[in-house]
């Protein structure tokens, strides 16, 4: 079984055996869906793949500090939105 590395409620990497759910970008510390087309067509362009890093779940993502991501997540991320006024 191929060893996985994700990132910790402390942003941290540790090794898994169970694939993340969720992707991120280290730079910008937003999280999505593995499939998000923002996503999918920055790394066509040849970006974003040393950034990325990938979580368990959504709640590591927002434990670690990332906010979801408005392309594939609008609706948690206008929840976000919406009580981060002026903190982003």
């Amino acid at each position: 079984m191929k060893t996985l590395t994700l990132l910790g409620v402390t942003g941290k990497p540790y090794a898994s055996l169970v694939p993340g759910t969720c992707a991120g970008h280290r730079g910008t510390r937003i999280y999505g869906r593995l499939d998000c087309r923002a996503a999918r067509r920055a790394i066509a362009n040849g970006g974003y793949v040393k950034h990325r890093v990938f979580f368990a779940d959504e709640p590591t993502a927002i434990a670690a500090g990332y906010r979801p991501c408005a392309v594939c997540m609008p609706e948690h991320y206008a929840i976000w939105n919406s009580t981060n006024k002026g903190d982003a």
